[in-house]
């Protein structure tokens, strides 16, 4: 059976639900009917096991009967901080055209993409507390690893050498979301506690992503960067921009600019060490009783962040502690 005689044994509501759902596989779709966002079948089942929703089923399509869930809309946002916190992402489809108007089905389209990595909404967000999206690009001879946060606009880039080191690195980072190459076997060699998205190959490539990133931050190239000797940390960050890019719906003003990191100007933590340490989660995940819990006192939200930034990553260079001490109150 052809594809337009399948599309044809459902209702024109669901092939236009299909179509969108096609458009973003790998996500939950809210789609908006009325005062409610719905799912409906494989989505429907795994939000109701996720959010503790009822599973019901709505008619049938293709001789079937068609599993649907719902959330109201008024309370979408808190149902959408549960599915982030899980690794969910959520793509929110919204009827844009007007039913008094519209001959059959209203229409519908994406109009806002969350994910753990790209939240920033402050009712989804702990304002002390960092949201990183992290991007690894695996070569033979070494690892580039991105990281954003997206609300403030932090940029970095770094490479390693070792998966150890990158698990170390990734201790620190604590990334809410890590993108990986299609073909890419990490979460089979290391331990990834974060939401996993997959991007094509070529969104690595490092041609590409110096021409992406010069756009974005309105120079001729990267070389005021530093960030000559540092490919693979470049490659991605160009996949990890165009990500964002594509899941925001607009301008990036406030991304202008990238800052390399290098392992050897601070102290050395592997992961164990670091979890053992209770920097800034505990043994059971929380912040309260650690070192970062202890010591923060700072009057901002920006502040702490910063503060905890420092305690993951303790600086070798004297002059750069010396520095530090001298800016606290």
């Amino acid at each position: 059976m052809t594809k337009a005689a399948k599309s044809q044994q459902h209702t024109p509501m669901m092939q236009q639900y299909l179509r969108i759902k096609g458009e973003h596989p790998n996500m939950l779709v809210f789609y908006r009917m009325g005062d409610f966002y719905e799912l409906f079948f494989s989505d429907a089942e795994k939000a109701a096991r996720l959010l503790d929703i009822t599973l019901t089923k709505r008619g049938q399509s293709a001789g079937k009967p068609i599993p649907m869930a719902g959330v109201p809309y008024h309370a979408a946002e808190g149902y959408l901080a549960r599915l982030v916190k899980l690794g969910e992402s959520v793509a929110i489809c919204e009827q844009i055209g007007d039913p008094a108007t519209t001959k059959g089905p209203v229409e519908r389209k994406v109009v806002r993409i969350v994910t753990p990595g790209t939240l920033t909404d402050e009712a989804l967000l702990e304002e002390r507390q960092e949201n990183l999206l992290v991007s690894v690009n695996e070569q033979k001879d070494g690892l580039g690893v991105a990281a954003l946060d997206l609300a403030s606009g932090r940029f970095t880039i770094q490479q390693v050498a070792t998966l150890e080191a990158l698990g170390g690195e990734l201790e620190r980072l604590n990334p809410a979301e890590i993108l990986l190459d299609e073909d890419s076997s990490l979460p089979e060699r290391i331990s990834l506690n974060c939401g996993i998205t997959r991007r094509p190959v070529w969104h690595f490539d490092v041609d590409s992503a110096e021409q992406l990133l010069s756009k974005q931050f309105g120079t001729r190239d990267l070389g005021g960067f530093g960030c000559s000797d540092q490919p693979y940390g470049v490659g991605a960050a160009g996949c990890l921009l165009q990500y964002v890019e594509e899941t925001q719906f607009g301008a990036l003003p406030h991304i202008r600019g990238l800052q390399v990191e290098h392992r050897d100007h601070s102290v050395i933590i592997d992961g164990a060490t670091r979890r053992n340490l209770e920097l800034i989660h505990s043994l059971s995940g929380q912040s309260q009783h650690t070192l970062a819990g202890i010591m923060d006192r700072t009057v901002t939200a920006m502040g702490s962040r910063k503060l905890k930034r420092w305690i993951s990553q303790p600086q070798r260079e004297r002059m750069t502690v010396a520095n530090r001490h001298a800016t606290i109150q």
